[in-house]
C-alpha cells in the first residue's frame, strides 16, 4: 500500500483525475494479473511472410525478429537472412530460412498502457482499467524514447507478460524550445530551418515558426507535419 501511495504522489493532479486515485482506497499492486495470460500459438507461414518485429518458435525457442533480409544467392537461390533476439534470455542470433521454409509464428498480446513518468532509464506505465503498473526499459521505444511524457498513451507487445515492444503515438505535440533567427542580409528564405524541441530533439520546421510554438511532430522520421491546434 505504501508504495502505492507513493507512486501516486508523483502525479500531477490531472492524472488523479484520470485515473481517479484515492491514496485511501486505491493502490497500484506491483504484480498484474494479464503477466500469467496465455499466449495464442499461431499459424506456420513462408519465412518470405515474416517481418521485423514478428514473434516466431524455432527448434523450442521464442524469438523475436530484430531484422529481416531478403538475400539471393545467384545460382543457390534467394535465403531470409534474419536476426533473432530470444525473448527469453535477450542473446541474439543468426538464422537463414529459404523463403518457402514453414515457419512457426507465434501472435503475441497488444495492451494499452498510460505513461506515468520516465526516470533513468526507466519508464514507469500504467493500465487505465486496473491500475496495474508496470516498468520497462526505455530501449524498448527505441529513438522515439524522447517523445515520452506524462499521460502518454503507448502500447506495448507482450508475449508471457513479458514486454517485447513498445511503441509512442505516430503524431505527437512539441514545443519549440529555441530556434534559429533568420540571417539579416540573406535575400533567399530557407524552406526549412533546425529547432529544439521541449524534449531535446532537433528538428527541421519552416523558418516562420518562432520559439514557443506548439507544433506537431511524425515519430517515426522526426519531420514536422503541422502547427498545433
Amino acid at each position: 500500500m505504501k508504495k502505492g501511495v507513493q507512486l501516486v504522489k508523483r502525479l500531477s493532479p490531472s492524472l488523479s483525475t484520470i485515473f481517479n486515485f484515492n491514496s485511501a482506497t486505491h493502490s497500484l499492486p506491483t504484480t498484474s494479473p494479464w503477466w500469467s495470460a496465455a499466449q495464442h500459438r499461431g499459424v506456420k507461414v513462408n519465412a518470405i511472410h515474416l517481418r521485423t518485429g514478428n514473434v516466431i518458435e524455432k527448434s523450442g525457442r521464442i524469438y523475436q525478429i530484430v531484422e529481416s533480409e531478403h538475400k539471393q544467392r545467384g545460382r543457390g537461390g534467394a535465403l531470409m537472412q534474419m536476426e533473432l533476439r530470444d525473448v527469453d534470455n535477450g542473446n541474439k542470433v543468426s538464422l537463414r530460412f529459404g523463403p518457402e521454409e514453414t515457419v512457426e509464428r507465434v501472435f503475441v498480446e497488444e495492451k494499452s498502457f498510460t505513461c506515468l513518468y520516465t526516470e533513468n532509464s526507466t519508464a514507469f506505465l500504467i493500465e487505465p482499467e486496473t491500475f496495474d503498473q508496470l516498468q520497462v526499459p526505455l530501449d524498448l521505444f527505441g529513438k522515439s524514447a524522447a517523445y515520452l511524457k506524462e499521460e502518454m498513451k503507448v502500447r506495448l507487445q507482450l508475449y508471457d507478460g513479458r514486454p517485447l515492444t513498445a511503441a509512442v503515438p505516430k503524431r505527437v505535440t512539441c514545443t519549440i524550445k529555441e530556434t534559429q533567427t533568420p540571417m539579416k542580409g540573406v535575400s533567399a528564405t530557407p524552406r526549412y530551418k533546425k529547432a529544439l524541441l521541449d524534449n531535446g530533439l532537433t528538428v527541421q520546421v519552416p523558418p516562420y515558426l518562432d520559439t514557443g510554438e506548439e507544433i506537431i511532430i511524425n515519430t517515426e522520421d522526426d519531420s514536422y507535419l503541422g502547427r498545433a491546434n
